[in-house]
């Protein structure tokens, strides 16, 4: 944990000494990682096509094997069914996916990417790879091999807790 961070938790502690901070500590943990991963990946993104939210839709469009029912990818990515549709309409609008009713149920639609869409996933790719790969270089094998489980692990936690909420 990072110094001002381990202070912010000790004033916490200071001034409600009654809560386990334990959860939290965790997934600050989590966001902050995500926030520098974020900034970190600023500049791949300022001389792209695309934002990272609009390649986090695209990648998992990127190399389906078929187009991909919306709700399903809502899932996979972790959005709500809203607002992946406000994201999937702006990325149909600059014509980066395709979205068509789906036959076996028309309540529902089919996304796939668009050769544009494909092409901008393709131009993001190698440039975020070497500078995850930077980062990563940094871990021992060990400490990479734990990483990796412990965020299959929460991973897993997260999606069953979201499995019995609903």
């Amino acid at each position: 944990m990072a110094g001002s961070e381990a202070a912010t938790w000790d004033q916490w502690r200071a001034v409600r000494p009654d809560l386990d901070l334990t959860p939290m500590t965790l997934f600050g943990g989590l966001k902050h990682a995500n926030a520098m991963l974020e900034f970190l990946l600023e500049p791949v993104f300022e001389t792209s096509a695309i934002s990272s939210s609009e390649f986090d839709v695209l990648f998992h469009l990127r190399h389906a094997p078929e187009p991909i029912i919306a709700r399903r990818l809502a899932q996979t990515i972790g959005k709500s069914a809203a607002a992946l549709s406000k994201a999937l309409t702006k990325l149909e609008r600059r014509g980066l996916v395709k979205r068509v009713a789906n036959p076996a149920d028309k309540r529902s639609a089919l996304v796939t990417i668009s050769d544009t869409g494909a092409a901008a996933v393709d131009d993001v790719i190698p440039r975020r790879l070497v500078l995850e790969a930077e980062v990563i270089d940094a871990l021992t094998d060990r400490q990479g091999s734990d990483v990796a489980r412990a965020f299959r692990v929460i991973g897993g936690a997260l999606e069953t807790a979201a499995r019995r909420r609903g």
